[in-house]
C-alpha cells in the first residue's frame, strides 16, 4: 500500500497537538493526553463542556477567535503534563539530591488546581505575546526602514511588509526543526497526522495501517498559522487604504509607527475569524482549488512532521481511541 494523500472517506473535527514524548487529541467530548513514560503509556482525559445551542461561540468569524483561545489553553495545559511526566522520569534516572526550599514552595503551590490554572494562563498570554511580537511588530518594525528607502505608498509598504513577515515566519519554523530536542516532537507530530488520517479512510486502527499513511494533514495547525500569516497580509493592506486618511500623524516617525502597531493590533482578531473561517471553508471540500489554497500549509509540514517510530504510532492510537464519540459520525467536519 503507497502512501496516499486522498484515500479519506470522511473528515473528522477530531484534531491533535505533538507533546514532550506523546500526543494530545481533541475530540467532541472529550480530550486526552496520552504520554509514553518508563511505566508504559499514561493517559490524561477530560470531559469537554458542550457550546450551548445558541451562543456567540457559534457566530461566524466570531467562533474562530473563542476556538483559537480555547485551543491555546487546552494545548498548554497538556504541554505542561508532558513535561511533568518527562521531568519524574529524568528526576528518577538521576541521583537524588536535597530539594531546595524554593522548588519544594513550587511543588506545593503547583499541586493545587488554581494554581496550575494561573501557570496555563500566563503560559497562553506569553506564547501569544511571543508571537505577535516576532510576526506582527517586528516586520512593521523592519516595515518602517523600508518606507524610508523603498517606496511611500502605503499599499507597497504592507505587502513588503508581508514579505518580511512571511520570510520571518519561514526562518523560525526551519530553525526550530533543526534543533535536536524539537525532532522527537515532530515525530509525534507526524504520528497525530498518521493517526488520524488513517481513521478518516475507515482502516483499523492499527500500527501497521496507520505507518502507511501520509504525515501531512490539510487540517493541520501549523497549517492555520502559515494562513494567518496570509491572511494579515490581506487585512493589514486593505485596512490601510481606509484607516491611513482617518488616522492621526505626528512629527515623530516612532509615535506614527506605535499607532500603525497598535491598529494591526486591533485588526488581529479579525484576521483569526478569516483564517478561521478559511480552514473550515477549505478542509471540507477537496477539489483542485482547495487542494491549492491548502498546499502551502501542506508544504510547510515537511519542516513541522517527521516520520514516527511505531511506538510514537502507539501513543496516537491509544490518544486518538479515547476521544472517539459514543455515536458513529458525531465528529463529522
Amino acid at each position: 500500500m503507497t502512501k496516499k494523500e486522498t484515500n479519506e472517506k470522511f473528515k473528522t473535527m477530531i484534531g491533535g497537538q505533538a507533546l514532550i514524548e506523546g500526543i494530545m487529541m481533541m475530540g467532541p467530548e472529550k480530550c486526552a493526553t496520552v504520554v509514553r513514560t518508563k511505566e508504559g503509556l499514561k493517559t490524561k482525559l477530560d470531559d469537554r463542556k458542550p457550546v450551548k445551542r445558541f451562543s456567540v461561540k457559534k457566530i461566524p468569524f466570531v467562533r474562530g477567535i473563542f476556538n483559537f483561545a480555547a485551543s491555546m489553553k487546552t494545548g498548554v495545559s497538556a504541554l505542561m503534563y508532558s513535561a511533568d511526566q518527562y521531568a519524574a522520569d529524568e528526576d528518577e534516572s538521576e541521583t537524588p539530591e536535597k530539594q531546595s526550599k524554593f522548588d519544594a514552595w513550587l511543588e506545593k503551590k503547583l499541586s493545587s488546581e488554581k494554581a496550575q490554572s494561573v501557570v496555563i494562563t500566563v503560559g497562553v498570554v506569553l506564547g501569544v505575546l511571543f508571537s505577535i511580537a516576532l510576526f506582527i511588530l517586528l516586520p512593521s518594525f523592519l516595515g518602517e526602514f523600508i518606507e524610508q528607502w523603498v517606496t511611500s505608498n502605503q499599499l507597497v509598504r504592507n505587502l513588503l511588509e508581508g514579505v518580511l513577515r512571511i520570510i520571518i515566519f519561514l526562518t523560525y519554523m526551519f530553525l526550530i526543526s533543526r534543533m535536536k530536542e524539537m525532532k522527537r516532537v515532530f515525530s509525534y507530530h507526524g504520528a497525530e497526522h498518521k493517526t488520524i488520517r488513517c481513521y478518516e479512510a475507515k482502516l483499523p486502527l492499527t500500527v501497521e495501517n496507520v505507518r502507511e499513511q501520509t504525515r501531512l494533514h490539510p487540517r493541520c495547525g501549523t497549517s492555520f498559522l502559515f494562513v494567518v500569516i496570509i491572511i494579515s497580509i490581506l487585512v493589514f493592506s486593505v485596512a490601510s487604504v481606509f484607516l491611513r486618511p482617518i488616522t492621526p500623524q505626528f512629527d515623530s516617525d516612532i509615535l506614527n509607527a506605535l499607532i500603525r502597531m497598535a491598529l494591526k493590533l486591533l485588526l488581529l482578531p479579525i484576521v483569526v475569524g478569516i483564517s478561521y473561517e478559511f480552514n473550515r471553508l477549505v478542509g471540507r471540500y477537496n477539489n483542485w482549488l482547495t487542494r491549492a489554497l491548502s498546499a502551502p500549509g501542506m508544504w510547510l509540514q515537511y519542516l513541522t512532521t517527521n516520520e514516527p517510530d511505531d511506538s510514537m504510532i502507539e501513543v496516537g492510537i491509544e490518544a486518538l481511541t479515547q476521544v472517539l464519540p459514543q455515536q458513529e459520525g458525531a465528529d463529522k467536519w
